[in-house]
């Protein structure tokens, strides 16, 4: 029997709380974690960014936990630096060409070859992976699960400025990703081996050296047996992304019942999904989706509370009911984004929309 077991994923702004600007850590947060024993605090590309992980996580309440405590220790360790961490998919103002590369000769490789597209990458993310081991199952509950991305995403916008403007959107954190090869909504796999031949094509064709240079939004992993998903921004809240983790984990679930019953959801084209995405980057909650089934748009809200119910007979058995229940202050609160935009209507300032991100992103911690 598959377990589900999760692994979460949150990567974070190192900020200068005087300035309110992006400032690099110089790898200090990850050497002192490690000092500590943490293993799971890493670098990553841009130094003013630090990634945490979780470990293998049984439900959701130890991922709340794990990444409770991550965001407090790499918030302490900061604070010992004068640094600060901070949760948005972009940071309000700073600008990513003042900002230093990790020396590692991965990134040199990256940016050697994604020259501007990856030098500008100063985003931040939010990684949920949820365990299975049958790869076929986990290609059609890929597959399947495509069509559900944009309504999770919509409850993540966390990005609506991009160097010191209001860009309209409220994720522009993808926008500035979809300058990378690979990424966005994967198109459909017949079989493991179907989608193993596609990987072997480019890396026979030096398109890629191994399969992690495909940064799709959601991906079978190619090294752990998990299904992870990679299309949200990193959320302000930490129950923000515990809600998020467990939706993902409840879809998973349902997808597998489904299929174990010889039934199975409609699969769209990526071509349509997309439609949704879109849409769920530039508004977010207060935006329309469409249901491809119906071909009508409904209000995004709608369909969010129509996906709680699709998922709602397989919660209780995953303990995840009071995770899932934060959903609806996600929709009446509103979004990181949306947030950050009431700030900046209220006081003109982006200096105070980062105070705001720096607070938020330790409540509850």
């Amino acid at each position: 029997m598959e377990k589900f077991t999760l692994g979460v994923e949150e990567e974070y702004m190192v900020v200068d709380p005087q300035t309110r600007e992006l400032a690099s850590h110089d790898q200090k947060i990850v050497e002192l974690a490690s000092l500590d024993g943490k293993d799971n605090v890493k670098a990553e590309m841009h130094q003013a960014v630090v990634e945490v992980g979780t470990g293998i996580c049984k439900d959701v309440n130890q991922a709340f936990e794990e990444i409770r405590g991550l965001r407090k220790l790499v918030s302490d360790i900061a604070g010992s630096l004068n640094l600060r961490i901070g949760a948005a998919g972009t940071h309000p103002f700073s600008h990513w060409s003042k900002q230093l590369i990790t020396p590692n000769p991965r990134y040199d490789e990256i940016v050697q070859e994604m020259q501007e597209a990856a030098r500008s990458n100063l985003i931040f993310g939010l990684h949920v992976h949820v365990g299975i081991t049958d790869k076929n199952m986990a290609i059609h509950i890929q597959n399947t699960v495509r069509y559900f991305l944009p309504h999770v995403y919509a409850l993540s916008c966390n990005s609506p400025f991009w160097e010191g403007r209001d860009t309209g959107f409220k994720s522009f954190r993808t926008k500035v990703f979809d300058k990378f090869p690979r990424t966005g909504i994967p198109d459909r796999f017949e079989s493991w081996d179907d989608f193993k031949n596609y990987v072997n094509l480019l890396i026979k064709t030096n398109c890629i050296d191994n399969a992690k240079k495909i940064w799709w939004d959601v991906r079978v992993h190619p090294f752990f047996d998990t299904i992870e998903f990679r299309i949200c921004d990193v959320p302000m809240r930490v129950e923000e992304t515990i809600a998020i983790t467990a939706v993902f984990q409840a879809l998973v679930v349902k997808l597998y019942k489904l299929r174990l019953q010889n039934m199975s959801f409609i699969m769209y084209t990526r071509a349509l999904i997309n439609e949704n995405k879109w849409r769920a980057s530039r508004y977010g909650l207060d935006g329309k989706l469409i249901d491809f089934g119906k071909q009508v748009e409904l209000d995004t809200r709608v369909l969010i509370l129509e996906l709680l119910d699709f998922i709602d007979d397989v919660v209780d058995e995953l303990g995840s009911r009071n995770a899932i229940n934060y959903i609806h202050a996600i929709l009446e609160r509103g979004t990181g984004a949306d947030r950050q935009l009431a700030v900046f209507q209220q006081t003109g300032s982006l200096e105070k929309v980062v105070d705001y991100i720096l607070s938020e992103t330790l409540e509850g911690v």
